[in-house]
Order: C-alpha cells, then sequence, then structure tokens
C-alpha cells in the first residue's frame, strides 16, 4: 500500500513539473496597467461594526458576548424604545458582525458599492439575516458609506435529532451586493499639478528604462521622466478630460518587462515548489533514495504450562521491516536549464518535501545559480 501511495505521488509530481517545463516560456508584451498603477488612483479599505438580526436561532448567545446585548440596548434607545433598567435581553436571532468594503477610486456619493459581513461572536450562522444601518469609516475616522440590507451565505448546514449535523462551506461570513452607500469622496491630487506618477509594481531599472523608451517613444519625446527604479514621472494634461484621454492611451502601451532574476521559491507548509525558467545548475551529481519504515503488530498469546497455576496472558509481537531502494544517481550538465533540472528530478522518483531537500543541499554546494526563498 505505502509503495502504491509513493509511485502516484510521483506520477502526480512528474505531471506538475512536466507543466512548468511546457509552460517555461519567453517573456511576452504586456500592458502598463498589468505592471504598473497611477499613483493616487486605488481603493481604500472601509469597515464598521453591527448588527445582523432576523436570523432563525443562530445568533450570539448574549450570555457569553455582553456587547452583543450593550449593541441591541444602544441601537433601541437610538430609535426611541427605552428599556426599563436591569432588562436581561436574551435574544438568539442577533449577532454582532464586522462589516468591509472597498471604495473605489472616484466613488462619488450615492454610488453603491459590495460589503463583507462576518461574525464576531459565537453566532452559529448568518444565515437569513439581515445587517442594520452600519456606517463605514476610513483609516482617519471619517464615515465614507453607510451599508444595511439582506445577507448572502453562500453555505448551508442542517442537523438533525441526537447531535447529528452535516455543514457545506462557511456559515458565519456573507456579502450584501450593492449593500453600502457612498456619503463621501476621498479627496486625491489626482488632477493636481502637470505630471502624474506611474508605479512599477516591481522594482526593476531595465522594466523602468523599458516604460520610460517607450513613453517618450510612442507619446511624446521629454514627457517621461525617471525617479528611481519603481516610479516614473510623466507630463500630462490639466485639463480633466484630455488628461483622462491621455492616461487611457497611457495605459494601454505595450511593455516587454525585464527579465526577472532567477528564483526558486518552496513553501515549507505546504512543500510546494515553483521555479522560474531562469533556473540553471552547475556541473553536479545528485543522488536519491527512499527509506520505508514498516511498524506492525501481531497478536500473540502467552499459555502456561498445566498445573502450573498461572494464568493465559494476551499480548503482541512486534514486526518491524525496512525496505530501501538502492539510491539512484544523476549528473546534471552545467548549465542545465529548467527543463534539464525538471527531467532529472523526475527521473529521480523526487516528491514535492524530497525536492525541498534536494534545492536546498543544492543551493548550500554553490551549483544552484538562482535564489532560494521559503515562504
Amino acid at each position: 500500500m505505502i509503495a502504491r501511495l509513493f509511485s502516484v505521488c510521483r506520477c502526480r509530481f512528474a505531471a506538475a513539473l512536466a507543466l512548468l517545463a511546457v509552460f517555461a516560456a519567453p517573456a511576452q508584451a504586456d500592458r502598463l496597467k498589468d505592471i504598473a498603477s497611477i499613483a493616487g488612483v486605488r481603493n481604500n479599505q472601509l469597515v464598521g461594526y453591527g448588527l445582523v438580526v432576523g436570523l432563525d436561532g443562530t445568533g450570539d448567545q448574549t450570555t457569553q458576548t455582553p456587547f452583543t446585548v450593550q449593541s441591541m440596548n444602544n441601537m433601541l434607545a437610538n430609535l426611541g424604545v427605552r428599556l426599563p433598567p436591569g432588562t436581561n435581553l436574551q435574544v438568539k436571532n442577533v449577532a454582532s458582525v464586522m462589516v468591509t468594503a472597498d471604495l473605489p477610486a472616484f466613488a462619488r456619493p450615492g454610488q453603491q458599492i459590495d460589503v463583507t459581513v462576518s461574525s464576531i461572536g459565537n453566532a452559529k450562522s448568518l444565515r437569513g439575516g439581515t445587517l442594520i444601518m452600519t456606517p463605514l469609516k476610513g483609516a482617519d475616522g471619517q464615515v465614507y458609506a453607510i451599508a444595511q440590507g439582506n445577507l448572502l451565505v453562500g453555505g448551508a448546514s442542517a442537523n438533525a435529532p441526537g447531535g447529528a449535523g452535516q455543514t457545506i462551506n462557511h456559515m458565519l461570513a456573507g456579502r450584501v451586493p450593492r449593500g453600502a452607500t457612498v456619503e463621501r469622496a476621498v479627496q486625491g491630487n489626482f488632477g493636481d499639478g502637470e505630471t502624474v506618477t506611474v508605479e512599477l509594481n516591481r522594482t526593476d531599472f531595465g522594466t523602468a528604462r523599458k516604460v520610460l523608451d517607450a513613453i517618450n517613444g510612442k507619446l511624446g519625446a521629454g514627457l517621461a521622466q525617471a525617479r528611481d527604479a519603481r516610479t516614473i514621472e510623466v507630463r500630462a494634461p490639466l485639463d480633466a478630460s484630455a488628461r483622462v484621454s491621455f492616461l487611457g492611451r497611457l495605459e494601454e502601451l505595450e511593455i516587454t518587462p525585464d527579465v526577472a532574476q532567477a528564483k526558486v521559491i518552496i513553501n515549507s507548509r505546504t512543500g510546494s515548489v515553483v521555479m522560474n525558467q531562469l533556473v540553471t545548475l552547475d556541473n553536479v551529481a545528485v543522488a536519491h533514495g527512499n527509506l520505508t519504515v514498516t511498524i506492525g503488530a501481531t497478536p500473540a498469546v502467552s499459555q502456561p504450562a498445566p498445573m502450573s497455576g498461572g494464568r493465559t496472558v494476551a499480548g503482541q509481537r512486534g514486526n518491524v521491516s525496512i525496505d530501501q531502494p538502492r539510491a539512484s544517481l544523476v549528473n546534471l550538465a552545467e548549465g542545465a536549464s529548467l527543463d534539464d533540472v525538471v527531467k532529472a528530478l523526475t527521473k529521480l522518483g523526487a516528491t514535492p518535501m524530497d525536492l525541498v531537500s534536494i534545492l536546498q543541499a543544492l543551493k548550500a554546494a554553490g551549483s544552484l545559480h538562482a535564489d532560494l526563498e521559503v515562504i
């Protein structure tokens, strides 16, 4: 059984490495909007605290979440409902939630945006609930939107007598499509000044040079000046309509990004390994072998001799077997490409976790020409 599992893992891993080799193609041209952004044109995060009502007995247990009871009292007081002092609310159809949203760039009052609602108490489900009017604030503490509406929860659950139940997906978070109305616009400096700033997503001198050449060559000589390897200042029209049209043409410019440095990314938690096409090796020999240890137990009975006065005792007899196949030795030539590396490691029958150890050993030996990054 163990050998069969190892065989399946090797086959799947070999297929994944083969796909890496197939899709390792030369860099192609990208639009400027795909590799850079305009300074000041970005989303802003909003957050708020609110209540979801109308739950079918799946809300917070008020004895363990006193902030839910306090919020209910405050909300009822604001609506003109005064409860007698010392009243202990016991409601199971209310849940305290955090509401989050992204305020798009240039959003204006009256426009609507989506919101995400997440439970912060001990509710069992938010399915079927309604979010009550919730102010959403920005990092400066100002209210930029008001959220309210019916939740859409992608999960479902069912319970049977005796404690049996079934739950599909997550029940404690949902969305309200177009559930928030923008009340305040974010003031920006997009239309101020004679220049706009193009910010590359990745710091790279070569790519910055290509962006600079493309802007000056296709939109007008002397329009762009590089400030560093990530930011480029571009002179733009002062008229709002002309500036929008100019930036539309600017973002459609096709740029071929400079070739990135050779890198190997290893996820130590999952064993995933990703290499780009620039990974090469010096001449090196790699040996790999699998060691399988199987431990089992066989029931055994100790029977005393007749008339000895002893008693029968049940026990177990341990069985330990070690299977160590002959290690494979593969020689990798100097300057081996990603395709060569993939084929060689596949021939070794390396699993993802084995590959992590092999790559770390190659880097330590000085044979791997790539940055090894563990995340």
